[in-house]
C-alpha cells in the first residue's frame, strides 16, 4: 500500500488559522461509511445522529502548555523546546530546536532562572533527554512559561488557550489536542445525555508522534510512535454494556478510537487498564469495538486519513474530502469536523 494513495491536494486557504466563536457552529459533513453518501449539516446536528442506548466516547486528556523558549548557559543561544512525555518526575523525553545547541551537559535557563534544564541524553529521533530543576511546583511554572504547542500550520497567535482545549480536558499530559473533541460545548453535551447517550471517558496523552509525516513509501513500513492511555473499569463497563445491548460505541476522534482499539481483546471486549500503545490502523484493519466516529479533516497523506480510510474505505474518504474542498471546508485542528457511520439517520 503505497504513501501516496492517500494524497489529495488541499488549498492552503482551507486551513482554519482560528478557532469559531461559537464551538458547535462548525460544519459537519456526515459520510455513510457503507455507500459513500454525504449530507452537509452543522455541528450541533450531531444530536440528531445519536440513538438512545449508544455510548459516546471522549478523550479527556489536557494539553500541557509544552513549549517553551530558553537560552544556552553560557552563550545565551536560543533555544525553543518542546516537552513530549515525562519519563520520571523531573526528566522529560524533548524536542529542541536547533538541536545542535543541545548536547549532553548542555544547560537551558528559562524565564530568567525560574526554571532550569539540563540536557542529559539523545535518545531516538535526535529527541533529547532534559531534567529539570526549579524551586515550587513544576505544573505552576509551566502554566508561567510556557505556551500552548499549536501544530505548525497555524500560524495565528491563539488569543485563549482554552480554545485548544476540550470542555472536559481534564488529566495533563498531551502535546496536542484531541481536537475532534473542540466542537463540545458543555450545552450539547448535556443535550446528549438527556437524549440518553451514555457519554464514557478514555484518557489518551497525545503525543506529536500522531502528525509525524509518513516518510516511507510502503504505509506498513510505517512505524507509530507510542502514546499512555488509560481506561477505568467503570467507563469500560459503559462501553461494553451499549455495546452488549446493541448500542452503538462512537469515538470522538481519532485518539479515543485508537485507545479503545488498543485495549479491547479479539472478543469484542473491553478491558479497563492503563500502557502504552503504537497501534497503527490502515486499510485492512479489522475495527473490534468501534462502530462510528467523529473526526476533523486531516492531512494528506497522513496516518490520520489512513485510519479513517480504514473504517470508510480509502475511495469513499477521498471523494468526501474532494467534496469538502469543493464545499470550501475548513480543514485541520480548528477546522470543521465530520460524522462517518453505517447508514446515518437523523431522529
Amino acid at each position: 500500500m503505497d504513501v501516496k494513495d492517500f494524497y489529495f491536494d488541499l488549498p492552503q486557504e482551507l486551513i482554519a488559522q482560528d478557532p469559531l466563536e461559537d464551538r458547535s457552529a462548525s460544519r459537519l459533513l456526515v459520510l455513510d461509511k457503507d455507500t459513500g453518501a454525504i449530507q452537509h449539516r452543522i455541528f450541533k446536528d450531531i444530536v440528531s445522529y445519536l440513538r438512545k442506548g449508544d455510548c459516546l466516547v471522549i478523550n479527556d486528556t489536557k494539553v500541557i502548555p509544552a513549549r517553551l523558549y530558553g537560552v544556552k548557559e553560557g552563550t545565551q543561544a536560543k533555544i525553543e523546546v518542546l516537552l513530549l512525555k515525562r519519563r520520571e518526575k523531573d526528566v522529560w523525553e524533548v524536542l529542541v530546536k536547533p538541536g545542535k545547541k543541545a548536547r549532553p551537559g548542555a544547560m537551558i535557563q528559562f524565564g530568567e532562572g525560574l526554571l532550569t534544564g539540563t540536557v542529559i541524553d539523545v535518545v531516538e529521533e535526535g529527541n533529547r533527554l532534559i531534567r529539570f530543576s526549579y524551586e515550587g511546583i513544576f505544573e505552576e511554572i509551566l502554566d508561567q512559561l510556557g505556551q500552548m504547542p499549536l501544530p505548525p500550520y497555524i500560524t495565528h497567535q491563539l488569543k485563549d488557550k482554552n480554545r485548544y482545549q476540550t470542555v472536559y480536558a481534564k488529566h495533563e499530559g498531551s502535546a496536542a489536542a484531541p481536537t475532534a473533541g473542540l466542537h463540545f460545548t458543555e450545552e450539547l453535551l448535556k443535550e446528549i445525555q438527556d437524549k440518553g447517550v451514555e457519554i464514557a471517558h478514555v484518557t489518551l496523552h497525545v503525543g506529536l508522534g500522531t502528525f509525524r509525516p509518513v516518510k516511507v513509501e510502503n504505509v506498513q513500513d510505517h512505524h507509530m510512535h507510542s502514546e499512555f492511555y488509560i481506561v477505568e473499569p467503570e467507563e469500560a463497563e459503559k462501553i461494553n454494556r451499549a455495546k452488549r445491548e446493541g448500542g452503538r460505541v462512537i469515538c470522538v476522534g481519532t485518539t479515543s478510537c485508537r485507545t479503545l482499539e488498543s485495549a479491547t481483546g479479539e472478543d469484542g471486549i473491553l478491558k479497563a487498564g492503563s500502557g502504552w500503545t503504537d497501534i497503527f490502523i490502515y486499510p485492512g484493519y479489522r475495527f473490534k469495538i468501534l462502530d462510528a466516529l467523529i473526526t476533523n479533516f486531516h492531512l494528506p497523506e497522513s496516518t490520520l486519513v489512513m485510519l479513517v480510510s480504514a473504517l470508510a474505505g480509502r475511495e469513499h474518504v477521498l471523494a468526501a474530502y474532494e467534496e469538502a474542498i469543493r464545499e470550501r471546508y475548513r480543514f485541520f485542528s480548528f477546522g470543521d469536523a465530520m460524522f462517518i457511520a453505517s447508514h446515518p439517520e437523523q431522529e
